[in-house]
Parts: structure tokens; sequence; C-alpha cells
């Protein structure tokens, strides 16, 4: 029950992400490091208004704060800075289709940890669809013709994200309020900065743009907390397979919305991902027709 849960809150995370582009493209003339700065600070406000109205400060206080648990969710809140800042820059700056890349290594790289860290496993023939999307990015990056620095940094950053949330001790909640809380004071002193300078956006910019910098804190705080929640739940080589369904959604809008570049060399290299995916997906329903059910993981172990 716990995993079925699990699997349905990656899911809904998955998508809320895949549409992220049609969120933030709608802010593009404004910095990327300012729209950070409103999306750490509106999602840690609101986070830390739903703690006190439900009368759990109390609690959180007494679990988040100590030493260890501050160093573990203080790694996290910069991985997840780090994976802003380079999604948003690259949204605004017409790099939809190289963010899509990025989301699609990132599955690999969340495979890659949840083997050789937590020693899942994957039957025999898990590995050819594995294989093959290994390939296709591979061949995505070579024909790239350079370093396709903003998918590596967002595969990454994503990647380790989820691996600090997999050994975390605090709850969604608890958790994401207290990385949001470790990084609210820098975002909050770049925003004055920027202010002070004449270069705040805030409030000098359109009616609905401004009403979207407030809303940054609702649409990134959701899909995260489900992130958040599913990962204790799910082995990591089942989030890695999930998390194709975000790249594939931002591909489809860089492609089709935005008309970003897709030439016959991208169609091999993403063909062959796909190729991978379907493969997996066919592989993981045959064995689950013909093999006994295994008993439910403990939550937090793979």
């Amino acid at each position: 029950m716990e995993r079925n849960k699990g699997i349905l809150y990656a899911i809904a995370a998955y998508i809320m992400w895949g549409l992220f582009p049609l969120y933030w493209k709608q802010l593009e003339s404004i910095d990327a490091l300012q729209l950070i700065g409103h999306r750490i600070g509106w999602s840690f406000i609101l986070l830390m208004l739903f703690v006190l109205v439900t009368s759990q400060w109390k609690n959180f206080r007494s679990l988040a704060f100590n030493g260890k648990t501050i160093r573990i969710y203080l790694i996290a809140a910069l991985l997840i800075t780090v994976n802003w800042f380079t999604y948003v820059w690259a949204v605004t700056h017409n790099y939809v289709v190289e963010t899509s890349l990025g989301y699609y290594i990132n599955p690999l790289f969340s495979v890659l940890l949840g083997v050789m860290i937590f020693r899942e496993r994957l039957r025999p023939v898990q590995w050819l669809p594995i294989a093959l999307a290994a390939v296709g990015v591979i061949y995505l990056t070579v024909t790239y013709g350079s370093l396709p620095w903003i998918a590596l940094t967002l595969a990454f950053s994503f990647g380790l994200y989820g691996l600090v949330k997999k050994t975390a001790p605090l709850n969604s909640l608890y958790g994401l309020t207290l990385e949001t809380g470790l990084v609210f004071v820098p975002a909050l002193g770049y925003l004055i900065f920027c202010n002070a300078t004449g270069q705040g956006a805030f409030l000098h910019s359109s009616p609905l743009q401004n009403w979207m910098m407030v809303g940054a804190g609702l649409v990134t705080t959701i899909p995260l907390l489900l992130f958040s929640a599913a990962v204790p739940r799910v082995p990591l080589t089942t989030i890695g397979i999930l998390q194709y369904i975000n790249p594939t959604m931002q591909f489809l809008l860089g492609v089709l919305v935005y008309k970003e570049p897709f030439t016959q060399h991208s169609l091999i290299g993403f063909g062959l991902v796909w190729a991978g995916l379907i493969l997996f997906w066919a592989e993981g329903l045959f064995a689950r027709r013909n093999i006994a059910p295994e008993p439910a993981p403990e939550m937090g172990e793979g």
C-alpha cells in the first residue's frame, strides 16, 4: 500500500514539473537569480505558515534543530538551489529541450545510485533498456557538439538531492521547511539588495508577473512535497524510471510549443532513450504477472 501511494505521489510530482516551462516562460524578462530568491522566500513563508497554523512548530523545532539534521538538509538545500537556478535560467533563455535532456540523464544517475549505494537489484533483463537509454544519452551528448552543462548540472544536482532525501530523517513537510529556511536569509538579502539598487523586479513588473512571483512558492512546494513523500516509499530504481514523465513533457513543450530545434541526430538519440523506457516498462509488467509479489519494503529502505 505504501509503495503504491509513493508511486502515485511521484507521478503527480513529475507531471507538475513537466508543465513548469509554461509557468516560468511568463517570467522570462526577469533575472533568474531574482526568481530563485522568490521561489525560496515564498516557499519558506508558505511552509512556515502551515507549520504554525497546524500547531506543529514545537514538534518541528524539536526534530529539526540539531547539528546532524541541519547539516544533512543544508546539503539538500544547496543542491536544490543549484537545480532551481539552472532550470529557471535555461527555460527563460530558450533551452527547454536541453533541460529535458538533463532529466533524461537524471533517472539513469538515480538508478546508478540505487544500485551502488542502497544495493537495489535489477533483474538481468532490466540492464538492456538501461543500456539502451544510456547509449541514447551518450549519442545526444556527442552530437550536441559541446559539453551540455545545463543537462549535466540538472541531472547530477537533482539525482544527488534525491539521494540525500532518501537518507534524511524528517518527513516531507519538515524537511522542505528546513531546507528553504536554511537559504531563506541569503535569498531575502539578495532581493533586498536588488530593490535597493533599483534592479528589483517585484512590484515593478506587470500585475500578472508580480502574482506569479508570489505563486512561485506554491508551484514549488506542492511537487517537491509530493516527491519528498514518494522517495522513502519507492526504490530509487523505480523513481529513476518514473522521472521520464517530466522530461518527455518538457521535450514536447520545447519542440511543439516553443519551436526549439530538433534535428535528425536528436531524433535518433531520443528514440533510443524512449525505446529503453518502453522496454523497461514492458519487462516490469511481464515480471509482475509471472512472479509472486514480494513483501513491501520498510519505510526508507530500497
